[in-house]
């Protein structure tokens, strides 16, 4: 079979941000136009811009934040073409931490522990497998299986709902992951509340609708930061309200 090896300056402009002209971090593509960015760099650029930083088409002309998503896929490639780009990240958002004294979210332990793991497999080239290596690895996915996102930086929301049509939750705080999403919570909340459908349900935060695929914590970041908040902030946890809305009229 035949190989051919490719140069990292030669691809490059594919994996670097427009915005910031560094390798991807947390790598977001605009729905619109497919175009991509770190996360950081387009939400900035969207305060004050509606539309696309490469191409310039309007991504939306009042709420552009709720058509941009986080590419898995894409900074996983970046990662592993880039060496050493994923370690020094996460030293990076380590040291972010330490210096906020704040604890380090569980999220990034585990992707500094991977990003080791995988430099050391590279180092010592191909990976020995063993009885005892894979002994400690089922153990570690088994711990990690039951742990139910519980070790991730963890948001309380209070839950308020805004229709006549809707009765109200018994209970309006609830705790989970800050890397659930708002579709992750309109089917909790759908279930709770007894609907045919999670799609009868709109999410608001200070008064704008949320996207199905933003995660908690870009909600938090993009939605709530500009929020005057009493002092309820405990461990690394993040605290913010939503509302609910039924489109059944």
């Amino acid at each position: 079979m035949l190989t051919r090896k490719i140069k990292l300056w030669d691809i490059n402009a594919h994996i670097t941000c427009r915005l910031c002209n560094g390798y991807l971090i947390d790598a977001t593509t605009v729905t619109e136009c497919l175009h991509t960015f770190c996360r950081s760099c387009l939400v900035k650029y969207l305060e004050e811009n509606n539309t696309c930083p490469t191409c310039r088409i309007v991504i939306h002309q009042s709420h552009p934040l709720q058509y941009i998503g986080h590419d898995r896929t894409m900074q996983d490639i970046v990662y592993k073409l880039v060496p050493g780009l994923q370690e020094a990240e996460m030293r990076k958002q380590r040291e972010f931490y330490h210096k906020l004294g704040m604890e380090v979210p569980g999220d990034i332990k585990g992707e500094t522990c991977s990003a080791k793991q995988h430099l050391d497999s590279h180092r010592n080239g191909e990976t020995k497998a063993d009885e005892s290596s894979n002994k400690e690895t089922s153990e570690e996915k088994q711990e990690e299986d039951n742990d139910y996102h519980r070790s991730d930086e963890q948001v309380s929301i209070c839950l308020e709902c805004n229709s006549s049509k809707l009765r109200g939750l018994k209970r309006k705080w609830i705790r989970c992951s800050a890397q659930a999403t708002v579709l992750h919570l309109k089917k909790f909340i759908a279930k709770k509340l007894n609907l045919s459908s999670f799609n009868e349900l709109d999410i608001l935060c200070n008064e704008e609708i949320l996207g199905k695929d933003h995660t908690l914590k870009f909600v938090v970041v993009t939605r709530w930061r500009f929020k005057v908040r009493h002092n309820c902030f405990f461990m690394n946890s993040l605290i913010f309200r939503i509302t609910i809305n039924s489109l059944t009229w």
